[in-house]
């Protein structure tokens, strides 16, 4: 007589496969197979043009950082960019090839440790450009930058604690952590990454579902916050009031804006762009623009209809998802990586006062582009799935109304998801 398996949560081992340890090259073919390729063609196809992208861009940064004992090559940050890509691929597929459980692991292990080095940037911190954001430890980074994916790890963990005890206080939890950052990061300062958290917490929190009158107070005080921020911080009222003045020919917005918009639809052609050479940080924070004067809007459309893609993917593969980590998880995480090109865009549309932020998988970048790879692929490993496994819960597809089917049944008649502590 035929019976059924005791149904495991987190067991993701094919039952075709003996125990023990299995292959390398079977460990490639489960994660050739589980892997979501549609997603990982996009995400390859954006750096693609980032790359190019970078190539156009960096003779405008080389030429504005040269001096008069060091001329540095027109390509510079083009062939500095090419290594960096290399080291982010080869961590974006490695991360990738985690167990949704090691990911998990693995994004609050990083949440931590650089929740640790947060604290120490104000005492051990390098200043560059006027803000104390950067620790150096063999090369400079951002703990900023490598926390984005550990938080939406954390955050994801936390939250989906109400599926084991419901009376679990997890909203004070996270929003006590997301004020510890933001305090954190107010103190460099970055008020545009600040804000970056924020958004994360909140599209994450709206879908744990935890109460709408206890999230509605919690942000009303957060909308205190913010005033209180106006008022408190120089920087911030500066750019605001800047932006919301109109802004001058001499503003990085506003130069970034006439850049962009120079050459028209189609663009000068590459190399020819000419506005590009008086932007600051062109191959970083306005890209964007050197895009739109080198190779037109059409292109600038196209790069955004890719981030669009990579969006509606994620959400696509999240529709039926039956865990409620992993639900949390990919959304939060790709939260991140579209709110994070949102706000490049749009500044660089002069629609947003001016942050800082680069555009991710496109902008040039040294550990940052290792820590959106870092993104990506923990988005990848969270997103993994069998696709001979047909799931029955209704995911994301059942908290915004999508869902047509009712949860799994196991052998004792109750609903089944998956549990992580």
């Amino acid at each position: 007589m035929n019976t059924m398996q005791p149904y495991v949560p987190g067991k993701r081992q094919p039952a075709h496969i003996p125990k023990g340890k299995i292959s390398r090259w079977t460990e490639l073919k489960i994660w050739w197979r589980e892997i979501d390729r549609v997603l990982l063609l996009l995400v390859l196809l954006l750096m693609s043009f980032g790359t190019i992208a970078v190539a156009a861009a960096s003779p405008a940064s080389a030429d504005r950082l040269s001096t008069s004992s060091q001329t540095l090559d027109p390509l510079y940050f083009f062939y500095r960019h090419l290594a960096w890509q290399v080291l982010a691929l080869g961590t974006m597929l490695g991360i990738s090839m985690l167990a949704r459980e090691n990911a998990r692991r693995l994004g609050i292990l990083l949440a931590a440790v650089m929740t640790v080095l947060l604290f120490l940037v104000p005492i051990i911190g390098v200043e560059i450009n006027g803000a104390r954001r950067w620790i150096s430890l063999g090369m400079q980074f951002q703990p900023s930058e490598f926390l984005k994916p550990g938080f939406a790890i954390a955050m994801a963990w936390i939250l989906s604690w109400r599926m084991r005890d419901p009376n679990l206080p997890v909203l004070g939890i996270a929003t006590a952590y997301l004020a510890l950052i933001a305090a954190l990061m107010m103190m460099q300062p970055n008020f545009g990454g600040t804000i970056l958290f924020g958004g994360v917490w909140f599209v994450m929190v709206v879908l744990s579902g935890v109460d709408v009158k206890r999230l509605g107070a919690v942000i009303g005080g957060g909308i205190v916050v913010l005033t209180a921020t106006y008022f408190l911080y120089d920087n911030a009222r500066h750019r605001i009031d800047a932006f919301l003045g109109g802004g001058t020919a001499f503003d990085q917005v506003d130069l970034a804006s006439r850049t962009l918009l120079a050459g028209g639809w189609t663009g000068a052609g590459y190399g020819l762009g000419i506005r590009k050479m008086s932007l600051p940080e062109a191959h970083t924070d306005y890209i964007f623009s050197v895009i739109g004067e080198e190779f037109g809007l059409i292109a600038c459309g196209l790069i955004v209809l890719l981030y669009l893609a990579i969006v509606v993917r994620v959400l696509m593969r999240l529709i039926d998802e039956e865990d409620i980590f992993a639900l949390l998880a990919g959304a939060g995480l790709i939260a991140l990586l579209g709110g994070q090109a949102f706000i490049n865009i749009l500044v660089n549309l002069q629609l947003f006062p001016s942050k800082g932020m680069t555009l991710p998988l496109v902008s040039y970048g040294g550990s940052s582009t290792i820590a959106i790879c870092l993104n990506v692929g923990l988005m990848l490993a969270v997103t993994r799935r069998n696709p001979f496994l047909k799931s029955k819960t209704r995911g994301l597809g059942d908290r915004l109304g999508l869902g047509q089917t009712a949860p799994m049944k196991d052998q004792t008649g109750s609903a089944r998801r998956e549990i992580h502590p």
